[in-house]
């Protein structure tokens, strides 16, 4: 499951950076490269944004891009594109180890190891089911003794 959310992650940030980074739920991430990435279309396309704009199909569009855009204009935004589908594929997978969750104070899901809702069986974030500890023992008095078995 975690290869396919990297590659899924990376082929979103080929289309859109930040869209990959969104995905895998690295929200700061997701707007700085959505960010640059808009800043460098601002930058480096000016003219050829309303020329796309006023196309009627995508194809149109992609053509008055080939077009407009000179090569250097191409390296920059397809660099900004293809840096966010590594970053991302990267980070899907947790790499850096321990770029998941530095901050985790409560206990950590074994598979991803982002941290975990106290309240509930599963991850919430690759929803891997948890189970209960081994040293959990029934308390008299407990909320749980109404679910301990009772012998004949």
């Amino acid at each position: 499951m975690t290869w396919l959310r990297a590659i899924a992650a990376a082929i979103l940030s080929v289309i859109m950076p930040g869209a990959g980074h969104a995905l895998i739920r690295e929200w700061l991430r997701a707007l700085l490269f959505a960010g640059v990435f808009f800043t460098a279309v601002a930058i480096f396309m000016p003219e050829a944004a309303e020329q796309v704009a006023a196309a009627d199909t995508i194809a149109n569009g992609m053509d008055v891009v080939a077009e407009e855009t000179s090569t250097t204009s191409q390296f920059v935004l397809s660099f900004i594109a293809l840096f966010a589908a590594i970053d991302a594929a990267l980070r899907a997978v947790g790499f850096p180890p321990g770029s998941a969750n530095q901050s985790a104070d409560g206990p950590t899901c074994p598979e991803c190891g982002k941290e975990l809702d106290e309240e509930l069986a599963f991850c919430h974030w690759c929803t891997t089911r948890l189970e209960p500890p081994a040293d959990e023992e029934f308390e008299p008095g407990s909320d749980s003794e109404a679910e301990r078995p009772t012998g004949p």
